[in-house]
């Protein structure tokens, strides 16, 4: 009994080595896009900040997928995120944009890292109380990838970003707005890719590639800004289908006109 407790003690101490690698590695890509970014490589921060959310998606999945989770795993994901989806593209944007604004741009920046770190605190503390389907509130990598895809978007098209800060900033408080909101997003962590899916979904995946592939960075930021949209859309639906609901059941509740008239005349 002795040795079986001592060996559970050892594998409590120790931690998974597959899945906190892919953290540390989205990690390394937040660090490079900081950096790339103070050297005013835009481009190569932001496909940094693109495969630090690829690589951030995957490691939960193989830490699910091998039954690797563990609190140690999830407080080092959360500490990531923040360096690559919070401080990377919080200064990227102000490097790409917003430092002509001085002060004003640096605070919208910190707006943004501290709704961000707010988001991944309140995710922590309501993971086991939320429906897997759903997110409260934009995830911090969905805010990271379109800024990221924005940059990549009109660098690609050639516009000169020096004369429309005010555009981004304003795109900065939205995003930290919309991080701390309990707005529902939709979760993608229920797609399981090693079960059967219908043919369609198969043909639909790669029609998705081939739009993608056609113009790249163009393709990202619209899917992208679908996402950052669908969840006010969302809410607003769901607002409109209620109130319609509550006219439909006060109409039937009301008495009908006529019957009052009868009931007088009785």
């Amino acid at each position: 009994m002795k040795t079986v407790t001592r060996s559970r003690k050892r594998n409590t101490k120790g931690v998974y080595i597959l899945p906190n690698l892919f953290t540390s590695c989205s990690l390394f890509c937040g660090c490079y896009a900081i950096i790339a970014a103070t050297q005013a490589r835009y481009d190569a921060a932001a496909v940094a900040i693109l495969i630090s959310s690829l690589l951030d998606g995957l490691d939960g999945k193989i830490a699910r997928f091998t039954h690797t989770t563990s609190q140690f795993g999830i407080e080092y994901d959360s500490l990531s995120d923040l360096v690559a989806f919070g401080v990377a593209p919080g200064l990227l944007l102000f490097e790409w944009s917003l430092k002509p604004l001085g002060r004003f741009g640096w605070l919208a920046v910190f707006l943004y890292v501290t709704c961000g770190a707010l988001r991944l605190a309140r995710f922590n503390i309501q993971k086991n109380s939320l429906e897997s389907h759903h997110f409260k509130g934009l995830p911090i990598p969905g805010a990271a990838i379109f800024v990221a895809t924005a940059v990549l978007c009109i660098n690609s098209l050639g516009h000169d970003v020096e004369h429309q800060p005010i555009l981004f900033i304003s795109a900065m408080y939205v995003l930290s707005f919309l991080m701390v909101s309990t707005i529902d997003y939709v979760s993608f962590k229920g797609m399981d890719l090693f079960r059967r899916k219908p043919f369609n979904v198969l043909v639909a995946t790669i029609l998705v590639f081939v739009v993608v592939a056609y113009k790249p960075a163009l393709m990202l930021f619209l899917f992208s800004s679908l996402y950052i949209f669908s969840g006010p859309a969302q809410s607003c639906y769901r607002l409109v289908r209620k109130q319609a609901k509550k006219r439909r059941l006060l109409i039937r509740s009301s008495p009908n006109p006529s019957e009052k008239g009868l009931e007088g005349k009785s």
